[in-house]
């Protein structure tokens, strides 16, 4: 039981205040104006989203296309992330490497997505452009998050790291990486939604066997407005879990390597 100015029911208070609250709030506008609509087909209330979730989810396909954009998604992430390390190290390390390879990264992050999609389409199979789509949109943030958090490093830890004879391993583990790490959160929790929208947006566009993106095509050309808006929830939930996870792995990672 729960009693007054306990930390169980201040944590029980935050979580209805942070979470529930704004959800039901926007719950109840969302059936509101569903309502004034009054038509589902172009706006259909929380209720009729669920029931069209609960459908899909007993179709043929469904788990096997969620999971297919997620391995997809993740991959590419994954792969853009160390791209984005290995270009950050290089260009803060060499200038020749800065002058080369900086421009390179500021194209790939000027060019419009719809652009990589096309282009990509006509050099690699279909199944493959989402990923590549989600990495090269995670790269130029990582690079520019990870370069700044170096190029911040604290030149007086720097000069004591020398002083003490620190070898190089030891100095990335005690002067660099607690520069770097909250600049590469940062990075990530920003990365994250943009893999998701890309990615899904590629999937849309190329519509591969097993995706969520060729769900929501054919909910869109059936005229299934339902169906759409439960594939979108789909992959909000799914980009909310991924975030979530990632920041709790980050947490693990910096209490492990800060010890007992």
């Amino acid at each position: 039981m729960l009693r007054k100015g306990s930390p169980g029911l201040a944590r029980l208070r935050g979580v209805c205040l942070d979470i529930v609250l704004p959800l039901v709030f926007w719950l109840v506008i969302w059936q509101l104006a569903a309502a004034w609509v009054g038509k589902s087909f172009l706006l259909p209330g929380p209720v009729e989203t669920v029931g069209a979730l609960v459908r899909c989810a007993g179709e043929d396909g469904f788990w096997q296309s969620t999971l297919a954009t997620l391995l997809r998604i993740f991959g590419g992430m994954a792969a853009g992330t160390l791209a984005g390390v290995l270009l950050a190290l290089a260009t803060t390390a060499s200038p020749w490497a800065d002058r080369l390879l900086s421009p390179a990264i500021r194209v790939v992050r000027a060019t419009p997505v719809a652009s990589f999609i096309l282009l990509l389409l006509l050099w690699v199979t279909r199944t493959l452009v989402p990923g590549v789509i989600a990495g090269l949109m995670v790269l130029p943030v990582i690079w520019a998050n990870v370069a700044k958090g170096i190029g911040q490093t604290d030149p007086l830890l720097l000069e004591m790291a020398r002083a003490y004879r620190f070898g190089r391993r030891k100095t990335v583990k005690l002067v660099y990486i607690p520069s770097i790490l909250p600049y590469f959160s940062s990075a990530v929790n920003t990365a994250m939604g943009l893999a998701w929208k890309s990615g899904v947006a590629a999937e849309v566009i190329c519509r591969p066997p097993l995706a969520i993106g060729s769900r929501l095509q054919d909910a869109r050309l059936e005229m299934e407005t339902p169906d759409l808006f439960a594939w979108t929830a789909v992959v909000i939930v799914l980009s909310l879990a991924l975030e979530h996870a990632i920041a709790a792995a980050l947490r693990r990672g910096e209490r492990r390597r800060k010890g007992p």
